[in-house]
């Protein structure tokens, strides 16, 4: 099979979709390799490298999409790239479809077959390929409140950790999952006073075995988060509904109550986001102010540091790389369930029911498209 790996062109998306160690396992398999020239620089990869592995290397990403039967990416394809896929051509890489209508229209008309990083699924319920960069994400949330939390940076001049005679900040965690558990993990490093709140009684015993006494577990009602908001230095939205919207659980009205100069860091805002008032950002404009309440909302918090999520990804996905490209994506996906809920669009049809119900359009069986 011919693999391509475009340059991301997202802003200020450093990742790339293989490292060279895993061109080499394709290249060993029998595959070919195209990489954009440039496309891991930002990683900390020359082409040197790539070409050392054994691919071969492009200006440019036409020649990427006029002959990749499968393209490796990992944000989701811009608009212009979207307009150079075609059918038949397998795209892999993250797309986070639910709140995105016109990249969903995009992709059924390009007749591409996409399946999603984020919705492969594993033996233990989990989310392989999405794990690794929740955990970045997740570790990256309380480092970044705390810078937004300073006064020239537009926050009310808290340092999370306090000093001794002046309290800590107050971190509040929505959501007990993976982004929920290491920012905990790094909040309480840094000082902070934490507390999770998920509705998952089995996501808050999981906390408490992990941290004790250290960080304090709530169990989410509405009521119970109108009151924990009041307090919150820094809050941190880690909701998730797989493939789906994330449900808004902080109203407009609940900023009115937050402290002035208080921060949210939206992590689910790339399933839309968990506040009313969240709306994506960029690196390069990452935040915004709602009455008077600090927003980051950035949809590839992981981009930031991308040499340690290029390899953390690639950790993650050289397995199903190597399926769809020693399989074929169709008979990859029948012989592998956890695979085949990747796949999210095909020929031009909706096959995720989140997706689907998110934009009222009408929903294709995976099984039906492969002919199980």
């Amino acid at each position: 099979m011919r693999i391509g790996v475009p340059k991301e062109i997202k802003d200020n998306e450093y990742r790339v979709g293989l490292i060279p160690s895993s061109v080499t396992e394709l290249v060993q398999h029998g595959h070919e390799v195209i990489v954009e020239a440039g496309a891991g620089n930002g990683a900390g990869i020359d082409d040197v490298a790539y070409r050392d592995a054994g691919a071969e290397l492009c200006e440019g990403p036409d020649l990427i999409f006029e002959t990749a039967e499968l393209i490796v990416k990992v944000k989701e394809p811009q608009p212009l790239e979207r307009t150079k896929l075609r059918r038949d051509q397998t795209l892999f890489g993250y797309f986070h479809l639910a709140p995105d209508a016109q990249q969903t229209r995009d992709l059924m008309q390009s007749g591409a077959n996409c399946i999603a990083y984020e919705t492969v699924t594993s033996l233990t319920g989990g989310l392989p390929l999405l794990t690794p960069m929740s955990e970045v994400a997740g570790r990256l949330a309380p480092q970044v409140g705390a810078h937004w939390l300073e006064k020239p940076a537009g926050g009310r001049g808290v340092l999370l950790a306090g000093v001794p005679g002046v309290p800590a900040a107050e971190v509040v965690i929505l959501g007990g999952g993976v982004v929920g558990t290491h920012a905990a993990t790094i909040a309480l490093g840094m000082g902070a006073n934490v507390i999770v709140v998920d509705r998952s009684p089995d996501a808050l015993r999981k906390i408490d075995l992990r941290f004790g006494n250290a960080v304090r577990t709530i169990f989410s009602t509405r009521a119970a988060i109108a009151e924990l908001v009041k307090r919150a230095d820094l809050l941190i939205g880690a909701v998730l509904l797989p493939g789906a919207k994330a449900p808004k659980i902080i109203s407009r009205e609940m900023l009115g109550v937050m402290k002035p100069g208080s921060v949210i860091v939206d992590v689910a805002i790339d399933q839309g986001g968990c506040c009313e008032s969240s709306k994506p950002t960029k690196h390069s404009d990452p935040t915004y102010i709602v009455d008077g309440i600090v927003h980051y909302c950035v949809t590839n918090m992981p981009g930031a540091v991308p040499r340690t999520s290029t390899f953390a990804l690639n950790n993650a996905t050289l397995p199903f790389v190597l399926a769809i490209a020693d399989k074929g994506w169709r008979e990859a996906l029948r012989s592998d369930a956890h695979l085949r809920a990747g796949l999210n669009i095909s020929d031009g049809k909706i096959t995720s029911l989140p997706v689907g119900k998110a934009h009222g359009l009408p929903i294709t069986p995976v099984e039906e498209v492969l002919g199980l």
